[in-house]
């Protein structure tokens, strides 16, 4: 810890409007993928867990994942 004591200007430096957008861009993004995440648990809250005969296994949504991450990225000749 410093010794030095906490700067007391607690003014706010303003964003720029399109940081500003971006920043709530984000914000929003968040706070939609917290919602779906908070959905899921509270469904296997009240449901319990999926059984494993009706689950994807991960290695399955990992392969899936990284194609679809392939597909996106161009190609370099």
């Amino acid at each position: 810890m410093s010794d030095q004591p906490a700067p007391t200007d607690t003014t706010r430096l303003p964003l720029d409007p399109a940081a500003a957008d971006a920043v709530r861009a984000y914000a929003a993004r968040t706070r939609a993928s917290a919602d779906q995440f908070a959905a899921v648990l509270e469904d296997i809250a009240t449901h319990g867990l999926p059984s494993v005969e009706t689950s994807t296994p991960w290695e399955d949504l990992r392969e899936r994942t990284l194609t679809r991450l392939a597909s996106q990225r161009p190609a370099i000749a």
